[in-house]
């Protein structure tokens, strides 16, 4: 049922990505104990579908993701604009909050409706462009410059700075569950390498490559070459394409996730995390676990932060990653004690960004 009683103060939330359901599904939590009605949306995504799922969160599903080409995903978010429209002008929420999703933010913009746009990304400029200016507030890390986000649409007054990372969310406090290691069919006892491909979808990453090849398969059969079986080699592909060129190319070589896992204790089991993506990066970095990225884009400002930190390295070079990782791991326990000291301090420190996000959005109530 879509129809609402006049008195009722309904927040809309739009989840996109993985990294989003954990980020939105403890802010969710934090509104429904505060007798808040949330009303989610999210779109038909292989693993946002699988992991929302597995956090018990229930959406309103409108529409499917673009896929890897410009025209599929201009017909996509075209379709997703016409869904949005027909449910939030039904359930007229007081204020929607995303982050960054374009049709959100276009609905809400037309239909009259505070949105809320979180973002820490600001080297994807198109979804930036597509949100920002039609957004009454920009919630984002204070990190990032502020003329930064001036370039992409945002004005000084909208900007909401929080002092910390998005992942601080889930990572603060965070319990690990050993139970991934039985879904996987893995043990501790030789060392776990994770691997994350990078985006081979994302707008602001297409036809942007250096490689002919995807960088995530030439990183996977260097780390293979230089480490042979003296560890598990764990992939997590993002799209359905990366499973099957995987499971392809390598077969019983690597453990290859089918389905969603619980990533964060994952990376907390990792001996070392080789990234090609943003959020499970700065996620295993705040854990205290070593990380690698080998991310296409240009120096990001999270991740810039996190190499100043000394907990993260950015390698593109595939021989030369997999080299660095076979160093770490003969000083393992050392580097890893470290690691986790430089983390948890940092983490101490930082603020959470879900209460920001919450307190914005009861100003809105």
């Amino acid at each position: 049922m879509l129809c609402k009683k006049s008195d009722e103060k309904i927040v809309h939330v739009d989840i996109l990505t993985p990294k989003q359901v954990l980020f939105f599904g403890k802010i969710i939590e934090m509104l429904k104990n505060k007798d808040i009605k949330v009303y989610v949306t999210s779109r038909r995504y292989r693993e946002v579908i699988q992991l929302l799922k597995l956090k018990k969160i229930y959406p309103s599903i409108v529409g499917v993701h673009g896929g890897g080409n410009l025209e599929s995903k201009l017909m996509a978010s075209t379709k997703r604009i016409l869904g949005l429209t027909k449910i939030l002008s039904k359930i007229k929420p007081k204020v929607s909050v995303s982050f960054s999703s374009p049709e959100t933010a276009r609905v809400s913009f037309g239909l009259g409706i505070p949105h809320l746009c979180v973002n820490d990304s600001p080297h994807a400029e198109h979804v930036a462009k597509l949100t920002i200016p039609l957004s009454q507030k920009l919630l984002t890390p204070s990190i990032i410059p502020t003329h930064v986000w001036l370039r992409l649409g945002a004005t000084k007054e909208m900007i909401v700075k929080y002092r910390g990372l998005d992942p601080v969310v889930w990572v603060k406090g965070f319990k690990p569950n050993k139970k991934v290691l039985d879904q996987l069919k893995i043990s501790t006892k030789k060392p776990i390498i994770t691997v994350r491909p990078e985006e081979t979808y994302a707008a602001y990453l297409l036809k942007k490559s250096l490689y002919k090849k995807p960088l995530y398969i030439e990183v996977v059969k260097w780390l293979l070459k230089k480490l042979k079986k003296d560890v598990v080699l764990v992939v997590l592909p993002r799209y359905t394409e990366q499973l099957k060129n995987l499971r392809k190319i390598f077969g019983k070589e690597i453990i290859l996730a089918e389905k969603v896992v619980d990533g964060t204790s994952l990376l907390f089991y990792s001996s070392v995390f080789v990234g090609g993506g943003g959020t499970m990066n700065v996620e295993a970095a705040l854990l205290g676990v070593p990380t690698f990225s080998f991310h296409p884009s240009r120096l990001i400002y999270v991740e810039n932060f996190l190499i100043q930190k000394g907990l993260m390295e950015k390698i593109l070079n595939p021989k030369t990653l997999s080299e660095k990782v076979a160093e770490t791991l003969k000083n393992l326990d050392k580097i890893k004690k470290m690691q986790r000291l430089k983390a948890e301090s940092l983490v101490l420190k930082m603020e959470n960004p879900a209460e920001v996000v919450v307190k914005t959005i009861l100003s809105y109530l």
